[in-house]
């Protein structure tokens, strides 16, 4: 599933993700993949899961970040190639 970060509190180790659905998933830091981290500025950003129903409450497990291209470095390229902005 895809999804966005809605927030994260690295002290407190949990926050939430919207899923394109709309559904809102419960996540904490022993839910993220290996090697993956939470930024305490990860608001908004895309991330990938599984989804996990524990007892009543959905959450989402095996959370990584969906990296994208920074917008700007594709204006500098096209730049660079003879286009002006």
């Amino acid at each position: 599933m895809q999804g966005t970060m809605i927030w994260f509190n690295v002290d407190k180790g949990h926050g939430f993700i919207n899923t394109e659905q709309g559904e809102r998933l419960y996540v904490a830091l022993g839910g993220f993949a290996p090697g993956e981290f939470p930024d305490p500025r990860c608001k908004g950003q895309v991330v990938r899961f599984d989804r996990e129903a524990e007892g009543d409450e959905p959450r989402a497990v095996n959370v990584s970040f969906v990296t994208a291209a920074d917008p700007r470095r594709a204006r500098i390229r096209s730049a660079r190639g003879g286009h002006k902005l």
